[in-house]
């Protein structure tokens, strides 16, 4: 089948993540919907990608801002289609005070130019006198990025049998757990989910101490 046809799919999947995190008492759901590199593909694949987007935010805006869901987008936005960043802005704009949930779609995003992009601000900063040398620590630093106001993630799951995470959430990663599966996005349903959980739960989380330490 036509690969447009894939993503189509995977957008359903996208709902369904949504409803399941919602449901299980999951605060934040961050999807990589598009890197960087992906601007790279075909034109007519990336002209449908955002449409899908588009379409996405057109026919599921009312339902997430009526669950109390926050919409959030995270990446290069500015290369969005204009069309695709007004939507993005009136989606962001209208589900702003919303507290359940946080969903954020990772859009024109790779987490090298992410770091990079967090290394030009602090370096303004110190710069401009707002921020002293002795100061920076990667609290600090964390401040620059497009996950500021966000926790590092706990789990990362990578589907469709690639065993890598593909420039994503780099430096918020380097605790995270990481659960990869053969399943392809639009397979991933909610089964699949409870045992990238229940994978999670079985692993103990040490942050470099022992583990009589963390017992």
């Amino acid at each position: 089948m036509p690969r447009l046809e894939g993503h189509r799919q995977g957008a359903k999947s996208v709902r369904r993540a949504v409803e399941f995190c919602r449901r299980v008492g999951i605060k934040f759901l961050t999807l990589y919907a598009f890197s960087t590199e992906n601007w790279q593909r075909p034109e007519s694949e990336v002209s449908g990608l955002m449409r899908l987007l588009s379409q996405f935010i057109d026919s599921e805006l009312e339902e997430i801002h009526n669950n109390d869901i926050r919409f959030n987008v995270i990446g290069q936005v500015a290369r969005l289609p204009r069309s695709v960043k007004e939507k993005i802005d009136e989606a962001i704009k209208k589900t702003s005070n919303n507290k359940t949930m946080v969903l954020s779609v990772a859009l024109s995003y790779g987490g090298r130019q992410e770091i990079v992009s967090a290394a030009m601000k602090l370096h303004e900063a110190l710069l401009s006198g707002g921020l002293k040398e002795e100061d920076v620590n990667d609290s600090v630093f964390s401040t620059f990025l497009d996950t500021s106001h966000m926790p590092d993630p706990d789990l990362l799951i990578r589907t469709g049998g690639e065993v890598r995470i593909s420039n994503f959430l780099l430096w918020q990663a380097a605790y995270s757990e990481l659960y990869f599966t053969e399943l392809l996005w639009p397979d991933f349903d909610d089964e699949a989910f409870w045992e990238a959980i229940e994978a999670y739960r079985s692993r103990q989380r040490r942050f470099g101490k022992t583990s009589e330490q963390i017992q």
